[in-house]
Protein backbone atom coordinates (compact mmCIF):
# COMPACT_ATOMS: atom_id res chain seq x y z
CA UNK A 1 0.00 0.00 0.00
CA UNK A 2 1.51 3.31 -1.09
CA UNK A 3 1.57 6.52 0.92
CA UNK A 4 -1.37 8.02 -0.98
CA UNK A 5 -3.62 5.07 -0.17
CA UNK A 6 -2.56 5.14 3.47
CA UNK A 7 -3.36 8.84 3.73
CA UNK A 8 -6.76 8.29 2.12
CA UNK A 9 -7.51 5.37 4.46
CA UNK A 10 -6.52 7.43 7.48
CA UNK A 11 -8.69 10.34 6.34
CA UNK A 12 -11.74 8.16 5.84
CA UNK A 13 -11.13 6.46 9.19
CA UNK A 14 -11.23 9.87 10.86
CA UNK A 15 -14.43 10.74 8.98
CA UNK A 16 -16.02 7.43 10.01
CA UNK A 17 -15.07 7.94 13.66
CA UNK A 18 -16.45 11.46 13.65
CA UNK A 19 -19.68 10.35 11.99
CA UNK A 20 -20.09 7.50 14.48
CA UNK A 21 -19.59 9.89 17.40
CA UNK A 22 -22.13 12.35 16.03
CA UNK A 23 -24.68 9.59 15.42
CA UNK A 24 -24.30 8.18 18.94
CA UNK A 25 -24.57 11.65 20.50
CA UNK A 26 -27.60 12.57 18.41
CA UNK A 27 -29.26 9.25 19.25
CA UNK A 28 -28.80 9.67 23.00
CA UNK A 29 -29.89 13.31 23.04
CA UNK A 30 -32.79 12.63 20.68
CA UNK A 31 -34.06 9.71 22.75
CA UNK A 32 -33.92 11.72 25.98
CA UNK A 33 -35.73 14.64 24.36
CA UNK A 34 -38.33 12.32 22.84
CA UNK A 35 -39.05 10.66 26.17
CA UNK A 36 -38.66 13.71 28.39
CA UNK A 37 -40.25 16.70 26.66
CA UNK A 38 -43.82 15.32 26.78
CA UNK A 39 -43.44 14.86 30.55
CA UNK A 40 -42.36 18.44 31.29
CA UNK A 41 -45.41 19.57 33.22
CA UNK A 42 -45.96 22.63 35.45
CA UNK A 43 -46.17 20.34 38.48
CA UNK A 44 -42.49 19.42 38.02
CA UNK A 45 -41.54 23.05 38.67
CA UNK A 46 -43.50 23.54 41.88
CA UNK A 47 -41.58 25.20 44.69
CA UNK A 48 -42.28 22.38 47.17
CA UNK A 49 -41.53 18.71 46.53
CA UNK A 50 -44.03 16.01 47.40
CA UNK A 51 -44.87 12.51 46.18
CA UNK A 52 -47.66 13.84 43.96
CA UNK A 53 -45.83 16.49 41.92
CA UNK A 54 -42.26 15.02 42.24
CA UNK A 55 -41.02 18.60 41.73
CA UNK A 56 -37.48 19.07 40.46
CA UNK A 57 -37.33 22.78 41.33
CA UNK A 58 -35.69 22.32 44.78
CA UNK A 59 -33.08 20.04 43.19
CA UNK A 60 -32.52 22.56 40.39
CA UNK A 61 -31.86 25.38 42.87
CA UNK A 62 -29.59 23.11 44.90
CA UNK A 63 -27.66 22.20 41.74
CA UNK A 64 -26.96 25.87 41.06
CA UNK A 65 -25.91 26.43 44.67
CA UNK A 66 -23.68 23.34 44.68
CA UNK A 67 -22.06 24.35 41.39
CA UNK A 68 -21.41 27.93 42.48
CA UNK A 69 -19.95 26.90 45.84
CA UNK A 70 -17.75 24.16 44.35
CA UNK A 71 -16.38 26.51 41.69
CA UNK A 72 -15.80 29.23 44.29
CA UNK A 73 -13.49 26.81 46.11
CA UNK A 74 -11.84 24.97 43.21
CA UNK A 75 -11.34 27.62 40.51
CA UNK A 76 -9.06 30.03 42.47
CA UNK A 77 -7.02 27.11 43.83
CA UNK A 78 -6.73 25.39 40.46
CA UNK A 79 -5.82 28.52 38.50
CA UNK A 80 -3.43 29.67 41.21
CA UNK A 81 -1.64 26.31 41.25
CA UNK A 82 -1.40 26.31 37.45
CA UNK A 83 0.03 29.85 37.44
CA UNK A 84 2.69 28.83 39.94
CA UNK A 85 3.64 25.68 38.01
CA UNK A 86 3.95 27.47 34.67
CA UNK A 87 5.05 31.02 35.51
CA UNK A 88 6.97 30.83 38.77
CA UNK A 89 8.32 27.31 39.26
CA UNK A 90 11.51 26.51 37.41
CA UNK A 91 10.77 24.39 34.33
CA UNK A 92 11.95 20.84 34.75
CA UNK A 93 11.58 21.08 38.54
CA UNK A 94 10.92 17.74 40.21
CA UNK A 95 8.14 19.27 42.29
CA UNK A 96 6.33 20.30 39.10
CA UNK A 97 6.59 16.77 37.72
CA UNK A 98 5.34 15.31 41.01
CA UNK A 99 2.34 17.67 41.11
CA UNK A 100 1.44 16.82 37.51
CA UNK A 101 1.60 13.09 38.13
CA UNK A 102 -0.48 13.51 41.28
CA UNK A 103 -3.10 15.57 39.44
CA UNK A 104 -3.35 13.02 36.64
CA UNK A 105 -3.71 10.23 39.20
CA UNK A 106 -6.45 12.09 41.07
CA UNK A 107 -8.31 12.68 37.79
CA UNK A 108 -8.60 8.92 37.28
CA UNK A 109 -10.00 8.05 40.72
CA UNK A 110 -13.68 6.94 40.59
CA UNK A 111 -16.14 9.42 42.01
CA UNK A 112 -17.46 6.96 44.58
CA UNK A 113 -13.99 6.92 46.19
CA UNK A 114 -14.21 10.69 46.55
CA UNK A 115 -17.63 10.19 48.08
CA UNK A 116 -16.31 7.73 50.65
CA UNK A 117 -13.42 10.09 51.46
CA UNK A 118 -15.80 13.04 51.81
CA UNK A 119 -18.09 10.97 54.03
CA UNK A 120 -15.27 9.89 56.34
CA UNK A 121 -13.44 13.22 56.44
CA UNK A 122 -15.97 16.03 56.05
CA UNK A 123 -19.13 14.32 57.34
CA UNK A 124 -17.67 12.22 60.18
CA UNK A 125 -14.22 13.54 61.15
CA UNK A 126 -14.98 17.26 60.80
CA UNK A 127 -18.59 16.70 61.93
CA UNK A 128 -20.05 18.84 59.14
CA UNK A 129 -22.68 16.19 58.50
CA UNK A 130 -24.60 15.43 55.32
CA UNK A 131 -24.80 18.94 53.97
CA UNK A 132 -24.38 21.30 51.07
CA UNK A 133 -20.93 22.26 52.35
CA UNK A 134 -19.70 18.65 52.58
CA UNK A 135 -20.86 17.98 49.03
CA UNK A 136 -19.29 21.17 47.67
CA UNK A 137 -15.94 20.48 49.36
CA UNK A 138 -15.90 16.95 47.97
CA UNK A 139 -16.76 18.13 44.46
CA UNK A 140 -14.14 20.87 44.70
CA UNK A 141 -11.49 18.23 45.39
CA UNK A 142 -12.80 16.20 42.45
CA UNK A 143 -12.62 18.97 39.86
CA UNK A 144 -9.47 20.66 41.21
CA UNK A 145 -7.03 18.44 39.20
CA UNK A 146 -9.12 18.93 36.06
CA UNK A 147 -9.14 22.72 36.32
CA UNK A 148 -5.47 22.83 37.26
CA UNK A 149 -4.30 20.64 34.35
CA UNK A 150 -6.44 22.37 31.70
CA UNK A 151 -5.35 25.80 32.95
CA UNK A 152 -1.72 24.70 32.92
CA UNK A 153 -1.99 23.45 29.35
CA UNK A 154 -3.66 26.70 28.31
CA UNK A 155 -0.88 28.77 29.92
CA UNK A 156 1.86 26.63 28.35
CA UNK A 157 0.24 27.18 24.94
CA UNK A 158 0.79 30.94 25.22
CA UNK A 159 3.96 31.75 23.19
CA UNK A 160 7.01 32.81 25.19
CA UNK A 161 7.30 35.79 22.84
CA UNK A 162 4.37 37.38 24.68
CA UNK A 163 6.18 37.09 28.00
CA UNK A 164 9.49 38.29 26.61
CA UNK A 165 7.83 41.28 24.94
CA UNK A 166 6.13 42.23 28.20
CA UNK A 167 9.37 41.89 30.14
CA UNK A 168 11.14 43.97 27.50
CA UNK A 169 8.66 46.78 28.04
CA UNK A 170 9.48 46.81 31.75
CA UNK A 171 6.52 44.86 33.12
CA UNK A 172 7.12 42.57 36.08
CA UNK A 173 6.22 38.90 36.26
CA UNK A 174 2.98 39.50 38.14
CA UNK A 175 1.75 42.13 35.68
CA UNK A 176 2.82 40.00 32.74
CA UNK A 177 0.92 37.01 34.11
CA UNK A 178 -2.34 38.84 34.74
CA UNK A 179 -2.27 41.33 31.86
CA UNK A 180 -0.72 39.25 29.07
CA UNK A 181 -0.64 35.52 29.76
CA UNK A 182 -4.00 34.93 31.45
CA UNK A 183 -6.07 36.90 28.90
CA UNK A 184 -4.40 34.96 26.09
CA UNK A 185 -5.25 31.64 27.76
CA UNK A 186 -8.79 32.51 28.81
CA UNK A 187 -10.42 30.16 26.28
CA UNK A 188 -8.51 27.15 27.58
CA UNK A 189 -9.19 28.11 31.19
CA UNK A 190 -12.92 28.41 30.51
CA UNK A 191 -12.85 25.01 28.83
CA UNK A 192 -11.54 23.50 32.06
CA UNK A 193 -14.19 25.31 34.09
CA UNK A 194 -16.90 24.07 31.73
CA UNK A 195 -15.67 20.49 32.09
CA UNK A 196 -15.69 20.96 35.85
CA UNK A 197 -19.27 22.26 35.76
CA UNK A 198 -20.30 19.27 33.67
CA UNK A 199 -18.81 16.90 36.23
CA UNK A 200 -20.48 18.74 39.11
CA UNK A 201 -23.91 18.78 37.47
CA UNK A 202 -23.74 15.11 36.53
CA UNK A 203 -22.26 13.80 39.78
CA UNK A 204 -24.36 11.40 41.85
CA UNK A 205 -22.29 8.86 43.79
CA UNK A 206 -20.13 11.33 45.70
CA UNK A 207 -23.10 13.50 46.69
CA UNK A 208 -25.20 10.65 48.04
CA UNK A 209 -22.48 10.05 50.66
CA UNK A 210 -21.80 13.70 51.45
CA UNK A 211 -24.85 15.88 50.70
CA UNK A 212 -27.67 13.41 51.23
CA UNK A 213 -30.98 13.11 49.37
CA UNK A 214 -33.34 15.51 51.15
CA UNK A 215 -35.65 17.00 48.45
CA UNK A 216 -35.72 20.52 49.86
CA UNK A 217 -33.92 23.75 49.06
CA UNK A 218 -30.90 24.24 51.28
CA UNK A 219 -31.33 27.31 53.48
CA UNK A 220 -27.81 27.09 54.93
CA UNK A 221 -24.48 25.46 54.14
CA UNK A 222 -25.18 22.74 56.72
CA UNK A 223 -28.52 21.55 55.33
CA UNK A 224 -28.78 18.14 53.72
CA UNK A 225 -30.01 18.38 50.15
CA UNK A 226 -30.06 16.79 46.69
CA UNK A 227 -29.04 17.97 43.24
CA UNK A 228 -30.74 17.21 39.92
CA UNK A 229 -28.64 14.14 39.20
CA UNK A 230 -29.29 12.72 42.67
CA UNK A 231 -32.96 13.61 42.30
CA UNK A 232 -33.12 11.74 39.00
CA UNK A 233 -31.40 8.72 40.53
CA UNK A 234 -33.67 8.74 43.58
CA UNK A 235 -36.98 8.88 41.71
CA UNK A 236 -35.89 6.45 38.98
CA UNK A 237 -34.64 3.87 41.50
CA UNK A 238 -38.11 3.77 43.03
CA UNK A 239 -39.50 2.62 39.68
CA UNK A 240 -42.60 4.82 40.00
CA UNK A 241 -41.48 8.04 38.32
CA UNK A 242 -39.60 6.99 35.19
CA UNK A 243 -41.33 9.61 33.05
CA UNK A 244 -40.35 12.35 35.49
CA UNK A 245 -36.78 11.03 35.38
CA UNK A 246 -36.64 11.61 31.63
CA UNK A 247 -38.04 15.11 32.13
CA UNK A 248 -35.31 15.81 34.69
CA UNK A 249 -32.71 14.58 32.20
CA UNK A 250 -34.01 17.10 29.66
CA UNK A 251 -33.56 19.91 32.17
CA UNK A 252 -30.02 18.73 32.85
CA UNK A 253 -29.24 18.75 29.12
CA UNK A 254 -30.60 22.28 28.76
CA UNK A 255 -28.55 23.52 31.72
CA UNK A 256 -25.31 22.03 30.41
CA UNK A 257 -25.94 23.30 26.87
CA UNK A 258 -26.76 26.76 28.20
CA UNK A 259 -23.60 26.89 30.30
CA UNK A 260 -21.50 25.82 27.32
CA UNK A 261 -23.07 28.45 25.07
CA UNK A 262 -22.68 31.19 27.68
CA UNK A 263 -19.04 30.29 28.33
CA UNK A 264 -18.25 30.24 24.62
CA UNK A 265 -19.87 33.67 24.22
CA UNK A 266 -17.90 35.08 27.17
CA UNK A 267 -14.63 33.65 25.82
CA UNK A 268 -15.33 35.16 22.39
CA UNK A 269 -16.08 38.58 23.87
CA UNK A 270 -12.92 38.49 25.98
CA UNK A 271 -10.90 37.44 22.95
CA UNK A 272 -12.26 40.33 20.89
CA UNK A 273 -11.50 42.75 23.71
CA UNK A 274 -7.93 41.51 24.00
CA UNK A 275 -7.36 41.76 20.25
CA UNK A 276 -8.80 45.26 20.30
CA UNK A 277 -6.43 46.32 23.05
CA UNK A 278 -3.50 44.92 21.12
Amino acid sequence: MNAKCKARLARWSVYAGAAFTIIVLASIVGYILFKGIPNLTPQLFAWKYNTENVSLMPALINTLLMTALSLLIAVPLGIGAAIYLTEYARRGNRLVKLVRITAETLSGIPSIIYGLFGSLFFVVALKIGLSLLSGALTLAIMILPLIMRTTEEALLAVPDDYREGSFGLGAGRLRTTFKVVLPSAISGILSGVILGIGRIVGETAALIYTAGTVPEVATSLFDSTRTLSVHMYAISSEGLYIDQSYATAVVLLVIVAGINALSACVAKQIGRKNHGEV
